[in-house]
């Protein structure tokens, strides 16, 4: 028996699974050596990596920020702090060009006073608490730290004003390593989720089990207040501590996409809150706020369709029910038109909608008078990608930025701007803008359409020269993922100006079914049984490319990473005779395996279970492992992933170049030892990753 088609259970290389394994961590080391020996060997890559680790060093960066109180803390990367400083200015100080800024936390110092590789996972702040004058002090906070990148993290509560970790000896909070969840319940309560031991898991490697750990009592000790169940993504708690409207939720995601609900009373006791499984449903002080993924009915016969945002009073529903309230739909879609995320000032919610993959926003307010909601157009760059984000904070009374919003935006030729904005007005505050990195005059970007195997109208986008000639001689990226609902829109990159524009390359992004350019039908049209479409609108992307002369088989590249490394994975092995060069980065590739895989189990609801034998058969169509076969020449992909991924296992990369070694294919892999799902930790690792992308993609497709 030929070792490429043994039956699963003989598989030959189950072994490189091992992700520690001496035996496998030998193999990465080789075929590292042989791909850096390669590609660093190139000119084009010892003209890339100094030149992309330079521009991700550089000062002219916009340092976002996020609030807490009355300060703005940011997280800076350069050469001189590759782990990162955490750190802070007032608004006033974070509007000058040069802002003075107070180092909370120095991870490269910690790092090497405690001998560890920590990368920056977040904070989380408790509820300020009040000095003497009774104003809100914001003191106490929780730290999250991973070991070179991996989800798993551990946990440590830290004194915002002293500027220092509390030591478990002085009563703080610590957790040990692992995919934990934490959230204040109060000053001296947390609800926290992690590894209690077996069965405190889920099948997905989340927790299962909710427990409150008082101050000062053992871990142990701490009473559960929260199961979910085995075959469930996870169990959650969210607390809200806006004043006059706290509340506690518990949750569970009983799969990527549904979720039941719980509001806890002041005595702990436990009301479900009534709601589609399906539905996204939040709370905003009086408001109960709901996102549809699928059509809803009311019991009067009132149909809300998928992808509306509906709001009601937070205590009618709870009362009343979910079919028996009567909800205001504050956004309906369109054909063309899906909400990309909404967030709340003190008086008003934004609208960040999809609009033929453009952004716009829209602005609303409850107007007690009528009892209806007014709803006016903000006046924003555009068309691009806009961002917003609220910075109201309720523990200040008096909140001189109760109404104010942070706006980004960016395209494909235009760099990015961070703006402040105030609800009811337009013309923005430009506080930040990143310079530009590379001659935009040159180039042009366009939105086209394909046309899908079964007629579906798939929208592209094409970033080119603007004199190409149309005899498909121009080397071409596309990039696509089509998957979770992710939409894909434009973004300003200069690491694809100095290292793939300035050399005459165009990048090509497709949004393909899959991902949620136009809503959660855009997503399902291409999901579970008819993930099959994703991979269809890919092909008609490229395939469009080549008849339009904008490309050929010989210049056209793809790449994508995670679902889209599954998806150029699954290009390659369908229509090797289409691509010239295949970059497939942290990617899932074994379908047959993927859910017995670190997080794999929480991604049934998108592709199925492979130990049901229907579904089994819809994924060994398309699974980009089983596809390879003997006899077919595949392009020369570089795979790439990391070690410290424990989400996404390394083992599907591993697995997938053994096998295309087995059948005598040519190929190049490297792993990072370090960086997680992001494939690297810092700034170097990431220069020295995305120069040997770009150097492997030039010596496959070439110039001009």
């Amino acid at each position: 028996m030929n070792a490429v088609d043994r039956p699963e259970g003989e598989a030959p290389d189950l072994w490189l699974e091992e992700v520690h394994g001496e035996a496998a961590l030998a193999w990465v080391r080789e075929r590292n050596a042989r791909t850096e020996g390669e590609l660093c060997a190139r000119a084009d890559y010892a003209e890339f990596r100094p030149r992309l680790k330079a521009l991700m060093d550089a000062r002219e960066r916009i340092p976002y920020v996020s609030r807490i109180g009355h300060d703005f803390y940011n997280l800076w990367q350069d050469a001189a702090n590759p782990r990162g400083l955490w750190r802070r200015a007032t608004l006033d100080e974070f509007r000058k060009p040069a802002p003075a800024w107070e180092t909370v936390l120095d991870l490269d110092a910690l790092g090497r006073a405690e001998g560890e590789n920590w990368v920056w996972h977040g904070a989380d702040v408790c509820t300020p608490a009040r000095d003497a004058e009774g104003r809100p002090v914001w003191r106490r906070c929780l730290i999250d730290l991973s070991r070179g990148g991996a989800d798993a993290h551990v946990l440590r509560e830290f004194d915002l004003v002293e500027r220092r970790f509390i030591a478990a000896g002085e009563g703080g909070f610590t957790l040990s390593e692992a995919k934990s969840s934490a959230s204040w319940i109060d000053a001296d309560t947390l609800a926290v989720g992690t590894d209690f031991g077996p069965g405190s898991m889920t099948d997905s490697g989340y927790p299962r089990v909710i427990k409150a750990w008082k101050r000062g009592t053992p871990l142990a000790d701490a009473p559960t207040i929260h199961e979910g169940e085995a075959g469930d993504v996870s169990a959650w708690v969210s607390i809200d501590d806006t004043p006059g409207f706290e509340r506690i939720v518990h949750g569970r995601s009983i799969d990527f996409y549904t979720t039941a609900m719980w509001l806890v009373g002041p005595d702990g006791s436990r009301r479900e809150i009534s709601k589609p499984a399906d539905a996204s449903l939040g709370f905003h002080e009086r408001w109960a706020v709901m996102e549809l993924r699928s059509d809803f009915v009311l019991a009067d016969g009132t149909r809300h369709p998928a992808g509306s945002l509906l709001v009601a009073e937070a205590d009618a529903l709870m009362a009343q029910g979910c079919e028996a309230l009567r909800w205001t739909a504050l956004f309906v879609p369109t054909p063309t038109c899906s909400l990309g995320g909404s967030t709340w000032t003190r008086g008003h919610v934004l609208l960040n909608l999809l609009d033929q993959v453009a952004n716009r926003v829209e602005e609303l307010h409850f107007d007690a008078a009528t009892g209806g909601w007014m709803r006016r157009a903000v006046a924003l760059p555009g068309p691009g990608t806009l961002g917003i984000g609220a910075l109201h904070e309720p523990h200040l009374p008096d909140d001189a930025l109760a109404e104010h919003y942070w706006v980004t935006y960016a395209d494909f030729l235009t760099p990015d701007s961070l703006m402040l904005a105030e609800a009811g007005r337009d013309a923005p505050e430009v506080l930040k803008q990143r310079p530009r990195y590379f001659d935009a005059a040159g180039l042009v970007a366009e939105q086209r359409f394909a046309a899908s195997a079964d007629g579906t109208r798939v929208p592209y986008f094409v970033v080119r020269p603007k004199d190409a000639p149309m005899d498909g001689s121009t080397p071409m990226l596309l990039y696509g993922y089509g998957g979770f609902e992710v939409s894909m829109q434009p973004w300003y990159s200069g690491g694809f100006g100095l290292a793939w524009y300035e050399r005459g390359g165009a990048l090509v992004v497709a949004n393909i079914r899959g991902g949620g350019e136009f809503g959660p039908a855009w997503h399902q049209a291409a999901i579970l049984e008819h993930k099959q479409r994703s991979y269809d609108d890919f092909a008609a992307v490229a395939e469009d490319l080549v008849a339009s002369g904008l490309s050929s088989p010989a210049r056209l590249g793809i790449m994508g990473g995670s679902n889209g490394g599954l998806l150029v994975g699954a290009a390659m092995t369908r229509r090797p005779d289409l691509f010239g060069a295949v970059v497939c980065q942290v990617p899932l590739l074994d379908m047959r395996r993927y859910h017995r895989l670190l997080a794999g189990a929480s991604w049934m609801a998108e592709y199925g279970d492979p130990d049901q034998p229907e579904q089994r058969a819809w994924i060994e169509r398309y699974s980009p492992y089983q596809a390879l076969r003997e006899g077919v020449s595949y392009p020369r992909a570089l795979f790439t992933t990391s070690t410290r991924d424990d989400r996404v296992h390394p083992g599907h990369a591993r697995r997938m170049v053994a096998r295309l070694e087995a059948l005598g294919q040519p190929v190049l892999y490297y792993e990072n030892i370090e960086g997680g799902h992001g494939g690297a930790a810092d700034n170097a690792q990431r220069a020295h990753l995305q120069a040997l992308e770009f150097a492997y993609l030039w010596s496959r497709l070439g110039g001009r």
